[in-house]
């Protein structure tokens, strides 16, 4: 499987997108016959290679008609430049849907809809030019898989037609929802809106490099230069013939208390698991100054954070907790029945890739059964297993 890798040590922009595809093998006089059939006038392409801090790399430019300005564009209307592009069909619909994307965070952010969201700095010819462009360049090299590592976001402050807007920008975050990501002293927006749209859009995973046969690099270079490092984005391309399971994001919570009634911790964890926890565990561990302690953990989604916290102080002795977002790989799960010779159990059913991997009776139930029919629990749980494992199973 051909693997890309976005090494965003120093964030990312549409153009470094396309200058970097570039530089690791998709051709640019392709991609710019290809990008002068969309049929809008007034601008002109250049892949350059210049230094940054010691790194050859490739800057992708498109330069504009000053004398030819350009509307302001719906998402219809970007669309339709796209739609009569001399273009893959494959590329084409790519690059729509990045642009409804776009469209769909900037309507959450002015409180509109879609169809009525105005393309300002994203809806110029340029991002049109760097979306298109990036969906070319991806087809061109025969990319089937895109890893990326955590972005650099920067800090600070960027200037738009809104004003004075924080770093990332509202329209970036909510684009690189579910990306890893993180703010650096770096004084500047790392990741603008099309580098977020693409790079997290493209991304099915974050983290290392994936395991893969190199077969090429590519830097792609950002136009501001900076003091302390390269201002360009890395890809590294290759063969790779694992496959990346699915991730998703979650919440770690955790504190360690050392000076609590034991007693307390049942409730506890009931309440956080009653407030929406995915799971709440207690880790033994020696702490400060030797003391025997426990380390809560709860796993949870961003919207329950909150509550849960709360929870934490509410009933327990901690002072605070710490917090940090993860990926994590699920099962596909579903809940069955199976009839044993004691009564029906549910089974939670778990499946990898169409495979089903994980077949585990309900705990409670095999205990229901099990007391109603005065036998071991583990002759009930055995009975719902073999069952399962036949294939005995009906919907719930």
């Amino acid at each position: 499987m051909k693997t890309l890798y976005f090494d965003c040590g120093c964030g990312g922009s549409g153009d470094m997108v396309v200058g970097a595809l570039i530089d690791a093998g998709a051709g640019f006089e392709t991609i710019r016959d290809a990008l002068g059939t969309l049929g809008v006038a007034g601008f002109d392409l250049t892949a350059e290679k210049i230094n940054k801090h010691g790194i050859t790399a490739t800057q992708f430019c498109v330069h504009l008609d000053a004398g030819r300005p350009q509307p302001r564009r719906h998402l219809e209307d970007v669309a339709e430049v796209i739609e009569r592009g001399d273009l893959p069909d494959g590329v084409k619909a790519a690059s729509i849907a990045t642009f409804r994307r776009i469209a769909e965070c900037e309507a959450e952010v002015h409180g509109t809809s879609v169809e009525e969201v105005h393309f300002h700095e994203v809806g110029a010819v340029d991002s049109i030019i760097d979306v298109v462009g990036a969906h070319l360049g991806r087809h061109l090299l025969g990319i089937e898989r895109v890893v990326a590592s955590p972005l650099n976001l920067g800090s600070g402050t960027v200037l738009s037609t809104h004003g004075v807007l924080p770093v990332p920008a509202p329209a970036t975050a909510l684009l690189l929802e579910g990306a890893a990501c993180y703010g650096s002293e770096a004084p500047y927006e790392l990741v603008t809106p099309t580098g977020a749209a693409l790079i997290a859009g493209w991304a099915e995973g974050f983290g290392p490099m994936p395991e893969m046969h190199l077969e090429a690099v590519g830097y792609g270079s950002g136009t501001r230069d900076l003091e302390d490092r390269a201002n360009v984005l890395r890809v590294l391309i290759g063969e790779s013939t694992k496959a990346l399971p699915a991730t998703e994001s979650i919440v770690v919570i955790e504190a360690g208390i050392d000076d609590m009634n034991p007693e307390l911790f049942p409730p506890l964890m009931a309440d956080l698991l009653a407030k929406g926890a995915v799971d709440a565990f207690l880790t033994s561990v020696l702490g400060k100054k030797g003391r025997p302690a426990y380390l809560v953990t709860v796993l949870c989604d961003d919207a329950r954070v909150s509550d849960l916290v709360a929870t934490i102080f509410e009933g327990s002795t901690t002072l605070g907790v710490r917090m940090r977002q993860e990926r994590r790989v699920c099962l596909e799960r579903e809940c069955k029945s199976v009839d044993t010779p004691f009564g029906s159990v549910r089974v939670k059913v778990g499946r990898y890739k169409g495979r089903t991997t994980c077949r585990s009776p309900e705990f409670e139930d095999c205990r229901r059964v099990a007391d109603a029919n005065g036998v071991p629990v583990a002759a009930v749980y055995d009975a719902a297993r073999a069952a399962a494992v036949k294939g005995e199973m009906t919907d719930v």
